[in-house]
């Protein structure tokens, strides 16, 4: 197991740790969905990510990933998922808060993935065929309903803390191992 296999495997353990202390049901309720969904997007599951019980009707994302955008509408939160499947992402450095209203997560992002697809989003680099770690700080606004549902997110990147790495050929996760991580992780939260 290379490096970045192990920090996807322990992507979720501050979360772990805010469960072992929190006894709110309701911020309970919302870690537990928040660890959730990111298990779901990490192994591809995006259809149960938008279900009833995980998500309001009309999440509203904003994300300031280079260009901001807004989604609108679970159609759109799908389209934007499936565009992102093409690398492997994962947290790191969480400093997470929740309160009745939902969740904010000040962490480290994490991106492996292509030169090519690292220049798709403004991010220059030597060779477009080789394997990058991009990283930046970021603060998630998550907020939820008293449902414990997710309404939306709101992504903010510190372009101040960015840095790319060229990554070894042995280093390098595909997102389809990455998937087979979160749905490793993802059984055994099922299984208590």
């Amino acid at each position: 197991m290379n490096r970045f296999e192990e920090e996807i495997y322990r992507c979720m353990e501050p979360v772990a740790e805010l469960l072992e202390v929190t006894e709110n049901p309701h911020h309970r309720a919302i870690l537990e969905n928040y660890r959730l969904h990111v298990h779901l997007e990490g192994s591809g599951q995006y259809e149960r990510i938008v279900a009833p019980d995980m998500m309001v009707e009309e999440p509203v994302y904003r994300i300031n990933w280079g260009e901001p955008v807004v989604i609108r509408g679970k159609q759109g939160v799908l389209d934007f998922y499936r565009s992102a499947g093409r690398y492997v992402m994962w947290n790191s450095e969480d400093r997470i808060a929740v309160a009745d209203w939902g969740l904010c997560d000040e962490l480290t992002f994490n991106f492996l993935t292509t030169g090519s697809i690292l220049e798709e989003f403004g991010i220059r680099v030597d060779d477009k065929e080789a394997h990058y770690h991009f990283k930046s700080r970021q603060a998630f606004v998550w907020p939820y309903d008293e449902r414990a549902r997710l309404i939306g997110e709101h992504l903010y990147v510190d372009e101040t803390s960015a840095t790319v790495t060229r990554v070894e050929e042995s280093e390098v996760v595909t997102p389809e191992r990455a998937a087979e991580i979160h749905r490793e992780l993802l059984e055994r939260l099922e299984r208590g």
